[in-house]
């Protein structure tokens, strides 16, 4: 059986790290490229972590840098979760800077997908300028995509905004011009987020789990450490498990609108559950995870991550 071609499109970001790790060793992925946008972090600094991530995981996938900031708003970035450099509290290596490609993140994007033998499936994991971009520039790469499933959005509350979930919020005008853009849509958002934990008991043996469970216990410690009490989220992670485990998440084909008008709700993800706006479906939505299935997929899989 082939392995699924995926592109990952993310800012790390600690949560990214393992989403990555989990991607880079699954045997049923592909990792053909990453590609960096300004999210968590600013674009050198999240581009850095990548290669410093690839070099810790001795892999070698060719990352290309995007956008540096969103389509209009001003970048107001997650350092305060993060830290300054967006991963602080583990030793990586130097990043391994022969990977960064000259070529930008759309550009490519574009080329990755266009000469692939099989349909590519997008998993933006950060805000969603750089595929907005590349519908915007290259519209006609959309038929040569399977799918985009990405972590963002909020069927009810948010986290930068109270309706607003980060990677959303931080660039809605893109997140709107993906939404519609009639490519398939999987959004595993913010409330599978909350969901999707590693319980006080598993903490530790994030430390048993080889270097990788390691680099997870510092980062989180470091910057998260009251989750240790209450449990680990693991957001970003849920894009990936739904690629490899889809039958733990319950899902919903809906229609979904962001918000950009409103002073108080721009970035919201309007998720029309109930048919309000008479619009047919432009995606699944993931409701619900078994949370126990999935603390026991992402600590083997850690586990795995040799």
């Amino acid at each position: 059986m082939s392995k699924r071609p995926i592109i990952i499109d993310t800012d790390p970001g600690i949560d990214d790290a393992l989403a990555i790790a989990v991607a880079l060793f699954s045997e049923e992925l592909e990792v053909k490229l990453i590609t960096t946008v300004a999210g968590n972090v600013s674009l050198e600094k999240v581009t850095n972590n990548a290669l410093r991530l690839l070099a810790f995981f001795e892999k070698d996938i060719p990352v290309a840098a995007g956008a540096s900031a969103p389509l209009i708003e001003e970048l107001i970035d997650a350092s305060n979760v993060h830290g300054v450099s967006g991963m602080e509290g583990f030793d990586f290596p130097e990043p391994k800077k022969s990977l960064l490609l000259k070529e930008n993140a759309v550009n490519a994007m574009y080329r990755t997908i266009m000469e692939s033998e099989e349909k590519v499936t997008l998993v933006p994991i950060a805000p969603l300028t750089n595929i907005a971009l590349l519908f915007a520039m290259y519209p006609e790469v959309k038929e040569r995509i399977q799918e985009i499933v990405m972590m963002g959005g909020s069927a009810s509350r948010g986290n930068k905004g109270v309706m607003s979930e980060f990677n959303v919020a931080t660039d809605p005008e893109a997140a709107k011009m993906v939404f519609a853009s009639g490519v398939p849509l999987v959004m595993a958002g913010l409330d599978v987020g909350w969901k999707a934990l590693v319980l006080p008991e598993d903490t530790a043996k994030l430390l048993e789990l080889g270097e990788v469970g390691k680099m997870a216990h510092c980062l989180f410690k470091k910057y998260r450490g009251g989750s240790f009490n209450t449990g680990l989220k693991m957001y970003d992670s849920c894009a990936i498990a739904y690629l490899l485990c889809p039958q733990m998440f319950e899902v919903v084909d809906t229609y979904i609108d962001v918000e950009l008008c409103g002073s108080m709700t721009k970035g919201c993800t309007l998720v029309d559950l109930k048919g309000y706006l008479k619009k047919a479906p432009n995606a699944k939505v993931c409701m619900d995870i078994n949370q126990e299935l999935f603390r026991k997929w992402f600590l083997e899989f850690i586990g795995q991550c040799k």
